[in-house]
């Protein structure tokens, strides 16, 4: 077993990104064209999401086995429990097993159809996800992330009680977290520091950044409404002078996810994780000008 938290505490810094589970075949083509694109990048991870309320979860499943069978890469197994009783989750952790994938991110999940809609547990399985952490831990020798929110939960009263909820997935057996997408570096670091104040060592539990490289206005828009995640006025003004001209905005982009994280792996962060909505590009111009690609790549 390849344990992702070895892969990020590995001594030097790394990345790793996150794919979405394909709608259909041209879909399917297109992940697979950025799989081997980032392959000889040798990210430290790659993590295959379940898709809004767990729509696509066939998918996922079927993508990251094959991802481990098929490629160099050692995948991270997206698992919700939205929609599972015990029995099914079971099940798949099994799955996931019998095909060679030990390392799961746990998560609550979102309702279907509505992300920010009443959120309404399976009568036969759990309501937390440190309740699936327990779970998975317990079913093998799995190696378990979970999700961090530099702006709190949507359903969490304020950051600390925010915060109070992630130390309990984390003290529940968790290895590591990756946090939500996110524009303004301070956000994240306050929420190591929340972290560190509650007595985590996040030397030895990693707290991985959420980070995407801005393409286009539209796109940046609805991804961050659906992360949560304010937009600072000094990207907005540095991306909205573009709004006419793709191909400049998408370099301003790519330099301002470079800035973020040159100050990230400045401030001691040697992990960052990159949401690439399937396109792998972006993600590779700026992982290059990090000089995260190891010198064999």
């Amino acid at each position: 077993m390849t344990a992702i938290v070895d892969r990020v505490r590995c001594g030097r810094p790394v990345f790793s990104v996150e794919f979405l589970p394909p709608r259909d075949a041209d879909g399917e083509r297109q992940l697979w064209r950025a799989v081997r694109e980032l392959e000889p990048l040798d990210p430290a991870f790659v993590s295959v999401t379940y898709g809004a309320g767990g729509s696509r979860r066939d998918r996922t499943i079927r993508v990251t086995g094959r991802i481990n069978q098929e490629t160099t890469l050692v995948p991270v197994a997206h698992l919700t429990a939205v929609n599972h009783s015990i029995a099914e989750l079971r099940n798949i952790i099994g799955w996931y097993a019998a095909v060679g994938v030990h390392n799961v991110l746990a998560l609550r999940g979102d309702p279907p159809g509505d992300p920010m809609g009443e959120w309404v547990r399976h009568p036969q399985g759990v309501t937390y996800a440190e309740e699936l952490v327990r779970l998975v831990r317990e079913l093998g020798d799995f190696c378990v992330g979970v999700a961090a929110f530099p702006y709190g939960h949507p359903r969490s009263i304020d950051l600390d009680e925010d915060t109070r909820f992630l130390v309990r997935k984390l003290r529940a057996g968790a290895h590591y977290a990756v946090s939500q997408l996110f524009f303004d570096v301070e956000d994240f670091l306050r929420l190591r520091d929340r972290l560190v104040e509650h007595g985590v060592d996040v030397e030895q539990v990693p707290l991985l950044p959420g980070m995407m490289p801005i393409t286009s206005l539209k796109g940046v828009q609805r991804m961050a409404h659906l992360a949560g995640a304010p937009v600072p006025a000094t990207v907005t003004e540095r991306i909205e002078r573009y709004a006419d001209d793709p191909a400049a905005l998408r370099a301003e982009g790519v330099d301002i996810a470079t800035e973020m994280g040159r100050r990230l792996l400045d401030e001691g962060v040697n992990a960052l994780h990159f949401y690439t909505l399937n396109r792998s590009t972006a993600t590779r111009e700026v992982v290059a000008r990090l000089s995260l690609v190891p010198s064999r790549a």
